[in-house]
């Protein structure tokens, strides 16, 4: 009995979407039309494979903090989406194999950040 109660558990929490957010910078000799391209790109990627986009913006061309393969900016993505886990390693495996991108992190956020990340946009859309 204590099996099957522990099998029930890891089935529903292999098949639990989390809530997660994925900034990204793409480099700097891209046209608007590329950026938008590449984002879409990832955002279908996940649309595919059961994510559900929450939110997308761009944040445009900013200067890194560093150079990264000898570029001093780099325009900034970032998509907020909710995913089952094992979406999240095959995503991130065409991130590191596209060339326009830089730099990309995701992670998971927990109850308090998707709260305030949900808190910050409806504040930027009530500003909009």
């Amino acid at each position: 009995m204590q099996n099957k109660n522990n099998l029930l558990t890891t089935t529903y929490l292999l098949t639990q979407m989390n809530q997660y957010e994925t900034v990204f910078i793409l480099t700097p000799v891209l046209s608007e039309a590329q950026i938008k391209e590449a984002a879409d790109k990832f955002k279908d990627y996940l649309v595919q494979h059961g994510a559900e986009i929450i939110n997308e913006e761009s944040w445009g061309l900013k200067k890194l903090a560093y150079n990264i393969d000898r570029k001093s900016s780099g325009f900034y993505q970032m998509i907020e989406f909710k995913a089952e886990p094992a979406v999240i390693a095959k995503y991130e495996l065409q991130m590191r194999r596209d060339e326009r991108v830089l730099r990309y992190l995701t992670v998971k956020n927990e109850k308090y950040a998707a709260a305030y990340a949900e808190k910050r946009r409806n504040k930027k859309q009530e500003e909009a």
